[in-house]
């Protein structure tokens, strides 16, 4: 598990792709209870660990994920992201270059629950949900294309879709159009930082994870 920011209120992990958040029916073990595990046994905790799940990344899906360490933190943070007031910047790795270096993308999005899938549109559909990100192209290879995407709003797989939407599939994900899979079942989308003013002591918080092991990114990574 890798640490990259805490304190008394927050911790900040850098989720590699195996990890899943919360439990969910594959019974594996989640990282919030890594997590929980990790602070009992630093600080010599007794009994049960507070820690509040602010937000979640898809399981294929590397980098930051916030936790609260206490009620106050984990109450404020919730409204904090409600409002939009934590500003998160993912890299994705795509195999095709938008026709646009850099742009906005404001779609519909409707969930299909039964195929866990969300489906974009150009206009408004009955129980869509209106999704926007800004994207800005920032590296290339001779194969492949790195997008810098700033979430305006949280849906589900929002940039999967969104970057499928305009022709551009991330790396590796099969269920939005990619062609391959990568081998050890991760999609080439990283939560690479975060942003926001502290719920207690009112800091600024910015925090950068490191690129997930492999070649493509580390290649993408000392170019920046």
């Amino acid at each position: 598990m890798d640490v990259v920011y805490e304190d008394n209120h927050l911790i900040i992990v850098n989720k590699s792709s195996s990890e899943i958040v919360q439990g969910d029916k594959t019974g594996d073990k989640p990282l919030s209870e890594m997590v929980k595990e990790y602070i009992k046994q630093k600080y010599h905790k007794p009994g049960n660990v507070f820690l509040g799940v602010v937000h979640r990344l898809d399981r294929p899906v590397s980098g930051l994920v916030v936790f609260a360490r206490t009620g106050k933190a984990l109450a404020r943070l919730n409204e904090m992201f409600r409002t939009k007031e934590v500003h998160k910047t993912y890299w994705a790795i795509t195999g095709n270059c938008p026709s646009a270096e850099e742009g906005e993308l404001v779609h519909w999005l409707v969930r299909n629950e039964k195929q866990n899938k969300s489906y974009a549109y150009d206009k408004e559909k009955p129980g869509a949900k209106k999704a926007i990100l800004d994207y800005k192209l920032i590296g290339r290879s001779e194969r492949y294309f790195l997008l810098e995407v700033d979430l305006k709003t949280g849906r589900h797989h929002q940039i999967r879709c969104q970057l499928a939407k305009m022709g551009c599939p991330i790396k590796g994900d099969l269920k939005y159009g990619s062609p391959r899979s990568n081998p050890d079942g991760s999609i080439c989308l990283h939560a690479r930082r975060v942003r926001f003013v502290h719920p207690v002591s009112k800091q600024e918080i910015d925090v950068t994870a490191p690129v997930p092991e492999g070649n493509l990114w580390h290649s993408f990574q000392n170019d920046k």
